[in-house]
């Protein structure tokens, strides 16, 4: 797109000029750290213009460290995440978006990559920005809905009924969410990202994952993760360890320690600020996403590998660990992933008591 077309694409009201207002906020290394870092919540009230992230672009290695790691792409739930901004161009507000996968055992385990403060700049002008976050993943499971096998519909109602019967804080809710670490690549001290301009580098991107054409713009931004923060409560960490290890059977290892989660965020064209209808917006995805994993413009994709073909869990990879005797009987991909989820709830169960606990171990059995 020329710069007559940009000029002309432009919202009324714009005035810009942040993004010069210090020569470090400069590409090609913008340097944003004399700018305040606040809560991504506390400036609502200065948003006057925002840019809407229809196309939130994942990508990760399934296989992290194998010769072929298998990288996936996926498009997260749309028109959850923007970025607000006033009308001289300075960031203070970003969502970030959500998406969610399904456990045979456990229902919907959503995830959500959730921003804790921001700093940076937007200039309409040239379609660029740059802009700072701080950044945690959250991972908490929804009730089960629809229609299952009536033997997991059990278990599940029986988990669903001990978690909430707790005073312990299992993730069931977003608000009581595990709680995943993350910090600048390969610098496990830096909790601070930076998102800039144009495409992720260093992997090649499939054409179903570019928007050139649709988007007013893009940027890129790239995380490593890093531990679960402990809850203090032993039984709740034994548990927290057990959802994320059966929420990277489902997902291909997108929250594996020390993998890096990359995405592309590719933006609608800028957009008035109704701050009363962002912070309405911002609380609903801040509380949780749609139980089947919705979004307000239509859900996400499947992950698929660069050729298009869908994500499957390999075979080959579960039989290099402790499955090996299940493996060997079960030769369906998803099949091996449910028998691994069982496997690692039973081993869970066995470790606490109660009744409903014995309910479910029968019930596994029965499987």
């Amino acid at each position: 797109m020329n710069n007559q077309q940009k000029t002309e694409n432009t919202l009324a009201g714009w005035i810009g000029g942040f993004a010069e207002s210090n020569p470090e906020f400069a590409y090609p290394y913008p340097n944003l750290t004399s700018l305040p870092m606040p809560d991504n919540m506390l400036n609502i009230d200065r948003l006057q213009r925002q840019q809407a992230v229809e196309w939130p672009e994942f990508s990760w290695e399934t296989q992290m460290g194998s010769p072929d790691p298998k990288r996936c792409y996926q498009m997260f739930a749309p028109d959850i995440s923007r970025i607000g901004y006033t009308d001289t161009g300075r960031v203070y507000s970003i969502i970030c978006p959500q998406q969610g996968i399904t456990s045979k055992i456990f229902g919907s385990i959503n995830v959500e990559v959730t921003v804790t403060g921001t700093r940076g700049w937007v200039n309409e002008n040239n379609r660029e920005l740059a802009a700072d976050m701080g950044v945690v993943g959250k991972v908490w499971f929804s009730p089960p809905e629809g229609r299952t096998n009536p033997i997991l519909k059990g278990i599940q109602d029986l988990l669903w009924n001990k978690f909430r019967g707790s005073s312990y804080p299992f993730p069931s809710t977003k608000a009581q969410a595990i709680m995943v670490t993350t910090h600048k690549v390969g610098e496990p001290d830096q909790p601070v990202f930076h998102l800039r301009k144009g495409l992720s580098k260093g992997f090649p991107i499939p054409n179903f994952a570019k928007h050139e054409e649709e988007a007013w713009s893009v940027a890129n931004l790239e995380v490593q993760i890093g531990s679960i923060i402990k809850t203090g409560f032993p039984e709740v960490d034994k548990f927290n360890q057990l959802v994320m290890d059966i929420f990277n059977l489902g997902s291909g290892n997108m929250l594996q320690e020390k993998n890096v989660l990359t995405w592309n965020v590719w933006f609608t064209s800028p957009q008035l600020v109704d701050q009363g209808e962002w912070a309405r917006h911002a609380w609903k995805w801040r509380q949780s996403i749609d139980a089947d994993h919705g979004s307000p413009e239509g859900p996400g994709t499947i992950a698929k590998y660069y050729d298009g073909t869908p994500f499957k869990p390999s075979l080959d990879l579960f039989k290099r660990g402790i499955f090996t005797e299940i493996e060997n009987t079960v030769e369906d991909e998803f099949e091996v992933v449910k028998k691994q989820e069982e496997h690692k709830l039973l081993n869970f169960l066995n470790e606490i008591e109660g009744q409903n606990t014995s309910e479910i171990i029968s019930a596994l059995k029965n499987i």
